[in-house]
């Protein structure tokens, strides 16, 4: 009898759940709103909804799950199954996930960090398909990574191993919430990327843009940027060209350390593909060791948004199988 794996990601507005078979092959999958300020109980009073619903939409009862995989934001302890800490939840502080989740489930439940849960995603089901060396970047309103190394996750000491975003390539750079400054995330980011835009309209440039903002900078967006690109936008072009050059950079640097086959490039700003992209590669190519830039492609991330889930979904099966403990037929 077929046995299936439920995938949840975690967000500060939606919560994205699916429900996968043996070959992750998705049977059912769905988003429901989170109701973060309602605070901890209501949101994994939430999750639980969101299993609900697609197993029942589906018509899998719940003996036949083999297991489940959350993806949080923010800092935890994937061996405790406890979340320290996750941004935009108000008082989130050690909520023992897992240990709520034994009450109503007779399957596990394993919990990582959303962005290492996207990485199963992409590298076992996605882009990364075959590699084992690999790195992910994330780009939205930050810069989130994630590492596989021979064949196996990087975690580090404090389960925070790969934080990219925060490789410091400014002495005297932005801020960063972080507590230091310069941060790659804080100009390669949609934040970032318009961070730059606005400064360099301050200095007297001029853009496309403004027309459509009606002067009220407040409003400009990282797609915005991406469309006025399309146009010829010559300041647009600037930006998305010198936000390429500087990740390309960050990456030049990765690629010196880690060696990576592949660096998978996904996010909300992956959509803007080779616009940002290529300036990356040829920042690469330009200055990470040659023999190492050689080996390594720089590529756009497959599964998009629904990375959290088959990724979670994947990383429950990848430590129900550590385990020994599979019972797929």
């Amino acid at each position: 009898m077929k046995r299936y794996m439920i995938g949840i990601d975690l967000g500060g507005t939606n919560i994205k759940a699916g429900i996968y078979d043996t070959d992750f092959i998705a049977v059912k999958e769905r988003s429901i709103p989170t109701e973060a300020a309602k605070g901890p109980a209501h949101v994994l009073g939430r999750i639980r909804e969101a299993v609900r619903l697609i197993t029942d939409e589906a018509n899998i009862p719940l003996d036949l799950v083999e297991g489940m995989g959350i993806g949080v934001p923010g800092l935890l302890d994937p061996v405790a199954g406890i979340s320290f800490f996750s941004p935009n939840f108000p008082d989130w502080e050690h909520v023992h996930v897992v240990d709520e989740m034994k009450k109503f489930y007779d399957f596990p439940t394993f919990i990582d960090n959303d962005v290492r849960v996207n990485l199963y995603g992409e590298w076992q089901q996605g882009a990364g398909r075959g590699y084992n060396n690999l790195v992910l970047i994330t780009l939205g309103t930050g810069l989130g990574s994630g590492i596989v190394n021979d064949g196996k996750v990087i975690y580090g000491t404090s389960y925070s191993a790969g934080e990219i975003g925060h490789m410091n390539m400014y002495r005297n750079g932005r801020p960063c919430k972080c507590g230091s400054s310069g941060c790659l995330g804080r100009y390669v980011s949609a934040i970032g990327m318009v961070n730059t835009f606005k400064e360099k309209l301050k200095e007297g440039r001029t853009s496309i843009i403004q027309t459509w903002t009606k002067g009220q900078d407040e409003q400009i967006t990282a797609l915005m940027i991406s469309e006025a690109y399309e146009l010829g936008d010559a300041l647009s072009v600037e930006v998305m060209q010198e936000t390429g050059a500087i990740l390309g950079f960050g990456l030049a640097n990765v690629v010196n350390i880690l060696n990576p086959d592949l660096i998978i490039v996904g996010g909300g700003m992956a959509a803007a593909g080779d616009k940002l992209l290529q300036p990356v590669r040829e920042t690469v190519h330009q200055h990470a060791l040659k023999l190492s830039s050689r080996k390594c492609k720089i590529v756009q991330a497959e599964l998009g948004s629904r990375a959290g889930t088959i990724g979670a979904a994947s990383y429950a099966y990848n430590k129900l199988q550590d385990a020994g403990k599979l019972n797929f037929a």
